[in-house]
């Protein structure tokens, strides 16, 4: 399975973006697929994933700002962000995992990775 992530760009604070990763390849539908994000000198950090069930997580950093759905017949999984704030901006990658388990946000616990995409949030 490849990944394509894309829709970042720049934004100001309280505006919004959606992102897509595009699956190919592959189906996504029996994967979890996750957001990631990373900024300069930081960890790459779980944002929001979603089961192959539909069940959604977010981090407690994003709760009720970012939203992830996803459409298996399109292959695509979408991060709507809502009300960002510049502590957001960063790259965000998504990946898919097939035994993801109880570590949703441990990147370890996912195979397949897209390139990142950027998102920067001016104040």
């Amino acid at each position: 399975v490849q990944l394509q992530a894309s829709g970042g760009g720049l934004v100001q604070a309280g505006g919004s973006l959606r992102l897509s990763c595009e699956g190919s390849g592959g189906t996504l539908d029996s994967l979890t697929i996750a957001w990631f994000r990373q900024a300069p000198g930081k960890e790459r950090g779980g944002v929001s994933c979603i089961g192959s069930g539909g069940s959604t997580f977010y981090a407690d950093s994003v709760k009720g700002r970012f939203t992830i759905f996803r459409d298996n017949a399109k292959k695509k999984v979408y991060l709507q962000m809502n009300n960002l704030k510049p502590e957001d901006a960063a790259v965000y990658y998504c990946a898919a995992g097939s035994r993801v388990g109880v570590r949703l946000f441990h990147p370890r616990s996912y195979e397949y990775w897209g390139q990142g995409t950027q998102v920067t949030v001016s104040s």
